[in-house]
């Protein structure tokens, strides 16, 4: 779920009403990566929390790099991983469930040229209901896109995943693992970043999480303020996500025949971590 509006960015966001109870929401959440705008307007909003900028697309590319192509990014968005690998010579299968998305990733690869237009290829589908057509050395579930998939639904995806991997292909995938006891001492938390840019725009990002652990599930309000010259922009911006559970995950991918070869984190905070997982098939 998204919320774009015109909304004023409070200094000090006010309290956050906690998630409702999972049987309250849709069956398929969406994750950060597609997460859509209503209007042309909001696109902005969109390019500043999800790219061009994100530090991943590097270590992505290096993984890329020892599986060669072609590569499947699910959860594509508008082309925030898709495009750049497309630039770096490795066909892309870009699967997202938001047809406004991936009109704006074609657009973005034709822009550039037909040298990278012919390496992009676009498939409109929900990951919760993955069915894929063709093998892949590399697949990603970039942008903890995993969190947007219902646990229920998850084991499922990822036998998918596994079963058109290619000979030495790889799965890679990122999410943020909490501490569960830091999570009942702090349920809600609430930081700011400022969003990097080259073009003299400044834009600043007040995000407030709420964590419902009886549910697993985690609620962020970003609230957004843009200035370009003497103008400001203010939105604000919801996404909901399933809390990953590190064991549940590596039995789930134990269960689709993959394992683990490669782990990675970065301490946020003294209660998170960012992960990094790099799975291949056991039969490799």
């Amino acid at each position: 779920m998204h919320t774009p509006s015109s909304m004023q960015v409070p200094a000090a966001p006010g309290p956050v009403l906690p998630p409702r109870h999972p049987s309250a929401f849709p069956a398929h959440l969406p994750g950060l990566e597609s997460t859509a705008v209503h209007d042309e307007q909001d696109v902005w909003l969109q390019d500043a929390l999800f790219g061009p900028f994100s530090a991943d697309i590097v270590e992505y590319l290096r993984i890329a790099r020892t599986t060669a192509g072609p590569v499947l990014d699910l959860g594509s968005g508008a082309g925030r991983l898709a495009v750049p690998f497309a630039r770096h010579g490795f066909p892309v299968e870009a699967v997202d469930r938001d047809r406004r998305s991936l009109r704006r990733l074609r657009s973005w690869a034709a822009r550039i040229g037909p040298h990278v237009e012919r390496l992009v290829t676009t498939s409109h589908a929900d990951m919760s209901r993955l069915r894929l057509r063709h093998r892949y050395q590399l697949a990603l579930l970039a942008g903890a896109m995993i969190t947007a998939v219902p646990p229920r639904e998850r084991p499922g995806m990822l036998r998918e995943i596994a079963a058109h991997l290619g000979t030495g292909g790889a799965l890679a995938l990122d999410y943020t693992e909490h501490d569960p006891s830091g999570l009942a001492a702090a349920p809600h938390r609430t930081w700011s970043f400022p969003v990097p840019r080259v073009d003299g725009v400044t834009e600043w990002v007040v995000a407030r999480q709420v964590f419902d652990l009886n549910a697993q599930l985690e609620h962020i309000t970003y609230y957004c303020d843009r200035t370009e010259k003497s103008r400001i922009r203010r939105s604000v911006l919801t996404a909901d996500k399933w809390i990953v559970d590190r064991g549940r995950l590596a039995e789930e991918l134990a269960a689709a025949g993959l394992c683990i070869t490669d782990r990675r984190q970065q301490q946020l905070d003294e209660r998170t971590r960012s992960v990094l997982l790099v799975c291949r098939s056991k039969s490799d």
